[in-house]
């Protein structure tokens, strides 16, 4: 397939969104390190967010609470506020939706666009750039940077590797300069490199996007399958997939939902009763997309941030379900199997391979109609009363977080 090189693709990202609205909110701590985090007595006392005064003294997105303290002790700690934040992202998606109808949100502080034959009506790129960034900047006070690319990575390598790094907050690539300016930076800075392939292209001896490049396709494809093979595409700045209305709306393939916990669990009953609230919680959501999943998968992150600790495994199961009852099994089989027995500081399920309700057969030997006339009750019910009004006598005991997060957006205050 020949690479599409007349598309013109934007992608904006938000400067330390989370800090940078607090600061909007609060002109008065604009050149103050100002830090964005949760309880410092708990485990969400962890960074979400740092102005760029605040990274100065080395802060980082991650760091727990006594860290940034020790770095900067006159920080100004803020708690986050979800509802705040993403009433921010709606007006900021509504400036660049003026520039175009081709908008697709990335994250709650990036989206991209397609601005193809928007040049007649903005001017060229660079130009259409700068306007964007000052609108947004007028309008709600935060600092926007732009990559521009012939597709939608393109555009993400430019903004992630060079936009954020230029005073001007513009950076564009193409096909021409793409090997120029990205092939010599380290392989961990290409999109799809996460540590753990990292760790696997140093014991090859790939250091650089440019080292990846030269390896031949095939070899990828054959050591990694289809993600080897988009690795390479990636690495040569190759990138079919389009920016559309209908893209934000193509069908869902799965279902997941992750906890930061409170503080480290360790021990075998609270563990339990937190993989029981998710599997309510991803069966939930599955049931309100009208679907059933097939596949669940289990991923934990060990309490231990100076190493990579956790896994992520899948499991096929029998038929397709969206019962927590069923799921359930399931999950705690993967988790106790794969568990080191160290204390945890993430968890999270997925249910994929997802089937639409109707078509999935009935058996005869089963109570399913039964299964998912009570769930539908259950649902309605948590749907005018809410989340709490019915739950299991489980989540009343030591380690739940169901009424914890309740009212919580993305785990934090609202």
């Amino acid at each position: 397939m020949v690479p599409d090189r007349s598309k013109l693709i934007f992608l904006a990202d938000m400067e330390s969104f989370y800090a940078s609205v607090e600061t909007s909110l609060n002109p008065a701590w604009r050149g103050k390190p100002v830090v964005v985090c949760g309880d410092p007595e708990r485990r969400r006392g962890i960074v979400l967010a740092a102005s760029k005064e605040a990274k100065a003294y080395g802060i980082k997105t991650g760091f727990l609470a006594g860290e940034y303290r020790r770095l900067c002790p006159e920080v100004i700690l803020v708690k986050p506020r979800m509802h705040t934040y993403l009433q921010f992202s709606l007006r900021i998606m509504e400036i660049f939706r003026q520039f175009s109808d081709r908008v697709l949100p990335y994250s709650i502080d990036e989206l991209f666009l397609d601005m193809t034959g928007c040049e007649k009506l903005f001017g060229p790129p660079q130009e259409m750039a700068r306007e964007m960034i000052r609108r947004v900047w007028e309008e709600t006070g935060i600092r926007c940077r732009i990559g521009i690319g012939e597709n939608p990575l393109q555009a993400k390598m430019a903004c992630d590797c060079f936009a954020k790094k230029s005073s001007e907050g513009i950076f564009a690539l193409n096909h021409e300069n793409y090997a120029f300016y990205t092939w010599p930076l380290p392989v961990s800075s290409l999109f799809g490199v996460g540590s753990r392939m990292e760790r696997h292209f140093q014991r090859m001896a790939i250091r650089t996007i440019g080292h990846l490049a030269r390896l031949p396709r095939e070899s990828l494809r054959r050591r990694w399958g289809v993600n080897g093979e988009i690795l390479w595409l990636n690495a040569h700045g190759i990138d079919y997939s389009t920016i559309s209305p209908a893209t934000a709306s193509e069908e869902q393939k799965g279902v997941s939902h992750n906890m930061t916990l409170p503080r480290d669990y360790v021990k075998e009953s609270e563990i339990k009763v937190v993989l029981l609230e998710l599997c309510e919680e991803v069966c939930f959501r599955a049931r309100a997309l009208g679907k059933m999943g097939r596949t669940v998968s289990v991923y934990c992150r060990g309490a231990d941030f100076r190493h990579s600790s956790g896994f992520l495994r899948q499991q096929r199961l029998p038929e397709p379900t969206a019962a927590a009852h069923q799921v359930y099994p399931w999950v705690l089989d993967l988790f106790f199997r794969h568990w080191d027995r160290k204390p945890l500081r993430a968890l999270g399920i997925r249910l994929s391979s997802l089937t639409d309700c109707r078509e999935v057969q009935l058996s005869l030997f089963d109570n399913r109609e039964k299964t998912e006339a009570l769930y539908r009750a259950m649902d309605l019910v948590r749907a005018k009363f809410g989340r709490t009004s019915l739950f299991r006598a489980s989540s009343l005991t030591a380690g739940a977080q169901l009424f914890d997060r309740a009212n919580k957006i993305g785990g934090h205050e609202a």
